[in-house]
């Protein structure tokens, strides 16, 4: 078993497939289930220094569809979160996203609560495009940020 697990590791950590596992990974995590695409865009750099610009540029966009997605997902969910309308948590939270905007989707980067604020956001059908550039924004940044800082601490 460990011997298929290392060689699929191996083949997808090829630059032929590696950017497109990266862009799945991160596509998928940014839906509401609970995958880390860190992982992944960390090892990819780390055994190909030369593809750190286009693995952030291809985690960044998988993320972000990833997150429109689930912005989209909020939008159809209006009679499932009918049910909570009432609630405390529910109003304060839904003040607060009203009062920020699209702006709130710069936090989608955040472990837990971003994937559910993208949808929120479409569920308050907060403008989509608004959404979108400040999902990216955010997610850009996470990206840029922890692979840099991976390699600095676990360098060459």
């Amino acid at each position: 078993m460990d011997t298929w697990l290392e060689s699929l590791l191996v083949l997808l950590a090829l630059p032929k497939f590696a950017l497109s596992t990266v862009f799945i990974v991160s596509f998928i995590s940014a839906t509401l289930l609970p995958l880390g695409s860190e992982p992944v865009v960390f090892g990819l750099v780390k055994l190909n220094p030369h593809l750190f610009w286009p693995t952030i540029a291809v985690a960044t966009v998988g993320n972000t569809l990833g997150g429109a997605v689930t912005w989209a997902m909020g939008l159809a969910s209006h009679k499932v979160v009918d049910r909570y309308r009432h609630s405390s948590h529910h109003l304060r939270a839904l003040r607060w996203l009203e009062r920020l905007g699209p702006k709130a989707c710069l936090l989608a980067w955040l472990p837990l609560v971003g994937d559910p604020l993208c949808a929120v956001a479409g569920w308050l059908k907060m403008p989509f495009w608004p959404c979108l550039a400040y999902m990216a924004v955010g997610k850009f940044a996470r990206y840029l940020m922890m692979t840099a800082a991976l390699m600095g601490a676990f360098g060459r």
